[in-house]
């Protein structure tokens, strides 16, 4: 997708780029004409099957361990709005920005593939909604990863009918105050959705929650790999490590994939260094570094290949129609469990833990940095004054508490399962849950990440007058652009999340790739 074009749903599916534009860059989406018209041949089958005298699940019967419970005509549109208001539960604190539209969006990709059964008033009501930033207020707790994201959807479903409450939000802009729904959309001139029958299932039947975080994740974690190895290589450096363990000879002998693209990155990221250097040969005396420095591509290699696995998951998921009942190609309609989550969440948590090793194994790097008898001539803690300065000592702790963090939050949120509607939903996937927790992680990385870019920084300096190579010199400069070098002890906290903020916007990684390219 070009830069501010229009995000075009119904013709094939969503990439995770537009997905990532729609979510947090606020490009516009237009609805294909030829997707108007299978939505109006699937609206077509319902029509008849709500006509038949027969029940039909979802369109003339009650819904979960209701479904053999028919409903007479005149009382199937308050059916549909008595499903949405009772499943708009959800508790807790509010959802980001980011996620509702993420979330709104994908449902909107499948109401507009013809098979879900609603009118095309429904898909042009979303898709105005997402253009005029109307985000429905969706709360953390509700959603149990299967039947969909059940709650967080009918949050979504709720506000499109005027009802609960949005924020108003826009590109660069603070979210509003949160608004009635209803006069939100009067004042964006958008018509507050009725229901009618099969729409209220259509709009809640999906994993698009946790296939929008997971999207949102891996974005995120492709920036941070790569920085993870930049955060390595200031490490190596000026901890007087070698970079002949990364030769591509010696990576070949182990042909991962991600291990493979990680050392070629640390290999670019010292390239030219003259602290390198300056302790190469026979004469440096050290066999070699520790697992922390030397390994730091078979870990991080690792998460890479775990986030290539994600990737694949999700390519297929937004492919997917999801919804229960389906209308089939050839006309029919079916139930299925295809809103189970469990793909979905098994790679959720699948990557929380590659997140919870890449940040233990930056954390004990930056350990090492600290350490007067692991970091090769390095003051204790990088401090001035010996004795009188704490230096960096609790940057390290601040390390240290969030990795243990991370590794509670990778234990697995996908092998639990909670039964729900009177034991007809008796197990489910928590795929919501895996995908909360793995937001948290990411963010815990991102600043793991950015101690040890703070700590190498500083060590690169007290090296002097060994000069950094072009690369990590250049990021010691733009460290220093927020955050002061060696010297007496000052307050700390507003640098680390100073440099969080160069790690989380990819300034540190553009920095890093410019000169690498130099």
């Amino acid at each position: 997708m070009q830069q501010n074009s229009p995000v075009i749903l119904g013709i094939a599916p969503l990439s995770a780029a537009d997905v990532v534009a729609v979510a947090r860059h606020f490009a516009k989406v237009e609805i294909a004409d030829t997707a108007r018209e299978h939505v109006t041949t699937a609206r077509a089958v319902i029509d008849g099957l709500a006509a038949d005298p027969h029940p039909h699940y979802g369109v003339s019967t009650g819904f979960g361990a209701l479904a053999t419970t028919f409903i007479a005509p005149e009382r199937r549109r308050q059916l549909q709005l008595s499903l949405i208001r009772s499943h708009a539960a959800g508790t807790g604190t509010e959802v980001e920005t980011e996620v509702v539209r993420a979330l709104q969006l994908l449902r909107l990709q499948t109401l507009a593939s013809g098979h879900t059964g609603v009118r095309p008033v429904v898909v042009d009501t979303y898709a105005a909604m997402l253009n005029a930033g109307l985000t429905p207020v969706v709360r953390e707790y509700g959603s149990l990863g299967c039947s969909g994201d059940l709650a967080p959807l009918a949050h979504v479903a709720l506000a499109a009918m005027g009802e609960g409450e949005v924020r108003v939000v826009r590109q660069d802009e603070e979210p509003g105050q949160p608004v009635p729904a209803s006069d939100a959309l009067t004042a964006a001139g958008i018509e507050p959705l009725v229901l009618v029958e099969k729409e209220g299932l259509a709009l809640i039947n999906g994993t698009d929650g946790m296939l929008g975080m997971l999207l949102l994740a891996l974005h995120d974690l492709e920036r941070l790999v790569t920085t993870a190895d930049l955060a390595a290589a200031m490490s190596i450096e000026s901890q007087l490590g070698t970079d002949a363990v990364f030769a591509a000879d010696l990576m070949a002998l182990r042909p991962q994939t991600g291990q493979t693209a990680s050392a070629a990155n640390l290999r670019a990221f010292l390239a030219d260094s003259p602290i390198v250097a300056s302790h190469k040969g026979p004469e440096d005396g050290r066999v070699q570094d520790a697992y922390s420095l030397r390994c730091s591509p078979q870990v991080h290699g690792a998460a890479r290949d775990t986030m290539a696995h994600a990737a694949m998951i999700a390519e297929r998921e937004l492919a997917s129609v999801v919804d229960n009942p389906v209308i089939t190609a050839d006309g029919r309609i079916e139930s299925n469990g295809n809103f189970h989550g469990a793909p979905v969440a098994a790679v959720l948590d699948f990557l929380a833990i590659s997140v919870a090793d890449v940040a233990s194994v930056s954390e004990r790097r930056t350990d090492r940095a600290l350490d007067p008898a692991r970091s090769r001539g390095l003051p204790p803690f990088l401090a001035h004054e010996v004795g009188v300065d704490s230096g960096l000592m609790i940057a390290q702790y601040a390390a240290a508490g969030i990795v243990s963090e991370l590794k509670r939050l990778a234990a697995p949120a996908s092998v639990d399962s909670i039964p729900s509607s009177a034991m007809q939903e008796d197990h489910v996937s928590m795929g919501w849950a895996a995908a909360r927790k793995l937001r948290r992680a990411i963010d815990g990385l991102t600043r793991v990440l950015a101690i040890e870019i703070l700590t190498g920084a500083r060590a690169l300096d007290l090296r002097a007058p060994l000069a950094a190579g072009p690369v990590t010199g250049a990021i010691r400069d733009l460290v220093r652009t927020v955050a002061d070098g060696p010297g007496p002890d000052h307050f700390l906290s507003p640098d680390l999340e100073a440099v969080t903020e160069l790690v989380r916007s990819g300034a540190v990684l553009r920095t890093a790739k410019e000169h690498a390219n130099a």
